[in-house]
């Protein structure tokens, strides 16, 4: 993934490789997903944390004569050594941006922008083949029925100009692993998630101090200079009671 200095609402997160790692693509009863992300830097402090970047891609797709696997949660745990910290960034309320234009979102809500990404789909119209569907995602710190969440707001103009928001819930895990990022997506017989991409990056500046809302350390033994250690794990949860869970392995260099 491409080291992130600011939010850049341009990204095309679609495009991004991964440098210097691999994602995982499993596939169970006729549904295959790949999964993939990264923290940049990767070199990280070995007490405390730094700012970062944290990013991940997903892909959905059906295995060769199966039908179309409709998503209707995923659930992404963070390595417990990272941190997401919302404090002295505003709040945005989902009909602030729902509906809206990416633009308009952006007005409302530029002050509590913490990432972007793009949101993919296949739609099926009455009597034609289901065709790809795009659309650019603006995360924002929020709220959403009492509990910490990241508003993922996609607009799209294809076939119709179209807004919705995702309600990220961002809870806590035990084990390897410390926030979880949940979502829900409601049943919808002409629409099928393919595809999200997210980056999770903002700094700014509370009550004097530089603040960032993703940070991260690396808790490599004493006489170490590097851990392996579990990134992320995602569990997609589909029509019809499938449930696949994926996790991502990647390496930290500590300093100090």
């Amino acid at each position: 993934m491409r080291k992130a200095s600011a939010i850049l609402l341009s990204a095309a997160l679609l495009a991004m490789g991964v440098s210097g790692a691999t994602g995982e693509t499993i596939q169970q009863g006729g549904i295959r997903i790949s999964f993939d992300g990264e923290i940049t830097p990767r070199k990280l402090p070995r007490k405390g944390t730094a700012p970062v970047a944290v990013a991940v891609e997903t892909r959905i797709s059906a295995a060769a004569g199966k039908p179309e696997p409709q998503l209707t949660r995923i659930s992404i745990a963070i390595n417990r050594h990272g941190h997401l910290d919302p404090t002295g960034l505003p709040v945005c309320e989902v009909p602030e941006i729902q509906p809206a234009t990416t633009a308009k979102a952006l007005e409302a809500c530029r002050g509590a922008l913490v990432g972007s990404g793009h949101f993919s789909a296949s739609v099926a119209l009455s009597r034609q083949a289901a065709f790809p569907s795009q659309g650019k995602l603006l995360a924002f710190n929020g709220a959403y029925r009492g509990k910490p969440a990241i508003l993922a707001h996609v607009y799209g103009n294809n076939p119709v100009p179209t807004s919705f928001t995702v309600p990220f819930v961002i809870g806590r895990t035990g084990g390897a692993y410390g926030s979880t990022l949940t979502a829900g997506f409601p049943a919808a017989d002409d629409s099928y998630v393919t595809g999200i991409d997210l980056e999770l990056h903002r700094t700014f500046t509370y009550k004097g101090k530089e603040r960032s809302y993703a940070s991260a350390g690396c808790p490599a033994p004493k006489g170490y200079s590097q851990a392996p250690f579990a990134f992320a794990r995602a569990t997609y949860s589909f029509a019809g009671g499938k449930k696949l869970s994926s996790t991502l392995t990647r390496t930290c260099h500590a300093r100090g």
